[in-house]
């Protein structure tokens, strides 16, 4: 590891821990010729993921375009950032977990949908009006109708 500050190649490590959702090991170096310290993050190198969009095109997997997505969904609910993140972790993971380096569109969508039918229904019922392209207003009360069916048997 070079130096950030006089790029002398050799450090000691002072403080080595796991990030907060564990994807990154962070450690602390210190310079064994300026002793100044620097912070490195290693990664797992993971095998890319291609999106299989609905026209049959690929395109590599972007974890901003699925938080995006969360986000406008979730504008004015009572729903944390970090919560949204936690999403987009947990469909990365599943996606991972599958071992195909291929994934349809449609499978994120639908991993996104079910994390947030338990979150918020606001937000799952904009994120599904978006993602199943409802063509009217019959589509929509069809989902709405499901949530409220729900909420009666919780209750």
């Amino acid at each position: 590891m070079k130096c950030p500050y006089c790029s002398y190649k050799e450090d000691k490590v002072v403080d080595s821990r796991s990030t907060a959702e564990e994807s990154a090991v962070r450690r602390r170096r210190e310079c064994l010729k300026c002793g100044k310290r620097f912070t490195t993050y290693e990664y797992i190198e993971e095998v890319s993921l291609m999106v299989i969009k609905k026209d049959g095109r690929r395109e590599p997997f972007d974890r901003k375009k699925v938080l995006a997505g969360i986000i406008r969904a979730c504008e004015k609910c009572p729903i944390s950032v970090e919560k949204m993140e936690e999403i987009v972790i947990w469909v990365e993971r599943a996606i991972q977990k599958k071992s195909d380096r291929e994934v349809s569109a449609s499978r994120i969508g639908e991993l996104v949908m079910e994390k947030l039918k338990g979150l918020d229904d606001v937000a799952y019922v904009r994120f599904a009006s978006v993602y199943r392209q409802f063509k009217d207003v019959g589509q929509f009360m069809v989902e709405l109708k499901d949530i409220l069916g729900k909420d009666k048997k919780r209750k």
